[in-house]
């Protein structure tokens, strides 16, 4: 009988990691939520300028990661994401400063947004890099999956929590909450122990342009990772489109107050919560190709349930609520299968510029998304947007019929695992002299 693998919380370095970022994820989540609402209720944005404030928090995605990834492939990790941190819950906290002051605008708004982006950028790609040196390579099934738990627990608790607080004190306020989170996390990441690999030395590093292109060619020249890229990224332009119209949709077209539309998405997130807890038992039951086709089919077709709600009501809000948590049990199955699956067959090496290529196309989708949402929304109405967004968030289900990444029967053991390294070339024959 094969020795049961310890859990990854058992790793003290690990634990305190995770417990500073799930903080920080309940805050992250208090400000995704509350800071387009800052927008509509506080400014009187309008939809189109929404969609640019949710684009301008992903842009730098676009611009930063691939460098990102070359300069944190050549230095420790650890330092990186405690500056990051520190960034982060300075720039946060402009905005109840300045909303206070009479200083917030659309613009000083969008500016802080852009800077809270780069900055997250950062961040992400050095803590999804410094998770392989924080566990074992067997661990990282559980590490990921405690990491998405946390963060579908702050899914359930951020949007009600930041309607609650959005009432009581005001969103620009609120948002103050985040940035206290973000110092939480700076102190969790100080008390780490863990000794990092010696980066690259300075004379052996390639130079930037070929640092870029081997950080790319560990995306697109693996076919796993390739495909599972492409139908990722299709799925977070539509996700990110409906997600623009959505916050709109149901205040100003079905009705809902902030505190309710909060409840919708916190009792919602239950299922991703769900979905985390029981990811590792349903791949093992299913296989993991079919685990993750399934959830690519079940996720793409639950927002199509959205059409049916008309109103405030307690029927409208069940069907919203049931087919958000429907969604996001299924994506927190994918979410932590494949997240699993770039950090196995990717060098430890080449990590942060892995996750920094694959990164910047996943998250590219997402400002185009927002700004589709938003000119959909500005120029057709809520609910035709409504109607295009959902249907498009179909799309990725294509992906099920001929991707190699739904034919794994398990998580491959790593880089040269023959599910995923390519087949060694034949030899060329020498002919008879």
């Amino acid at each position: 009988m094969a020795e049961a693998v310890p859990g990854a919380l058992r790793n003290p370095d690990f634990r305190k990691f995770w417990i500073g970022e799930t903080v920080s994820l309940f805050g992250s989540e208090v400000t995704r939520f509350v800071l387009p609402l800052v927008a509509v209720l506080t400014l009187g944005a309008s939809a189109f300028e929404v969609g640019v404030l949710n684009a301008l928090r992903y842009v730098p995605i676009v611009i930063v990661s691939l460098f990102a990834g070359i300069w944190l492939d050549r230095r420790r990790r650890l330092p990186v994401l405690i500056g990051s941190n520190v960034v982060r819950a300075a720039c946060i906290g402009l905005v109840p400063l300045l909303a206070t002051l009479g200083g917030l605008t659309m613009w000083t708004l969008g500016a802080v947004a852009l800077v809270l982006g780069t900055f997250t950028v950062i961040f992400d790609v050095g803590s999804l890099s410094l998770v392989p040196n924080l566990v074992d390579r067997p661990q990282l099934p559980d590490a990921n999956g405690r990491l998405q738990t946390s963060f579908s627990a702050a899914m359930i608790v951020g949007p009600g929590v930041g309607g609650f607080l959005v009432t009581a004190m005001g969103a620009p306020l609120t948002l103050s909450v985040n940035a206290a989170s973000y110092a939480f996390s700076v102190v969790m990441l100080l008390l780490l122990t863990v000794r990092e690999p010696e980066p690259q030395a300075a004379a052996d590093r390639p130079t930037v342009r070929a640092s870029i292109a081997e950080g790319l060619h560990a995306v697109f020249g693996n076919r796993v990772l390739r495909n599972l890229l492409s139908q990722s990224a299709t799925f977070n332009l539509a996700q990110n489109a409906m997600m623009t119209v959505f916050v709109i949709y149901t205040v100003r077209y079905l009705g809902l107050t902030a505190g309710e539309l909060g409840l919708v998405l916190g009792i919602g997130s239950l299922g991703a919560l769900a979905g985390g807890l029981l990811a590792t038992r349903i791949t093992r039951a299913v296989g993991y190709g079919r685990s993750l086709r399934l959830a690519t089919i079940v996720a793409g077709l639950a927002p199509l349930t959205f059409l049916l709600a008309r109103g405030s009501d307690v029927v409208s809000v069940a069907l919203l609520t049931g087919a958000y948590g429907t969604a996001g049990f299924m994506l927190m199955i994918y979410n932590i299968n494949t997240v699993s699956l770039r950090q196995v067959v990717t060098p430890n090496r080449l990590l942060a510029r892995m996750n920094a290529s694959y990164r910047m196309v996943l998250f590219g989708t997402i400002p185009l998304g927002a700004l589709l949402g938003g000119s959909l929304a500005q120029y057709l109405g809520l609910r035709p947007a409504m109607v295009i967004t959902v249907v498009l968030l179909t799309a990725p289900i294509a992906w099920t019929f001929f991707s190699p990444v739904f034919r794994l029967p398990t998580l491959p053991s790593g880089p040269d695992d023959p599910l995923v390294a390519p087949a060694p070339a034949e030899p060329t024959p020498v002919p008879a002299a």
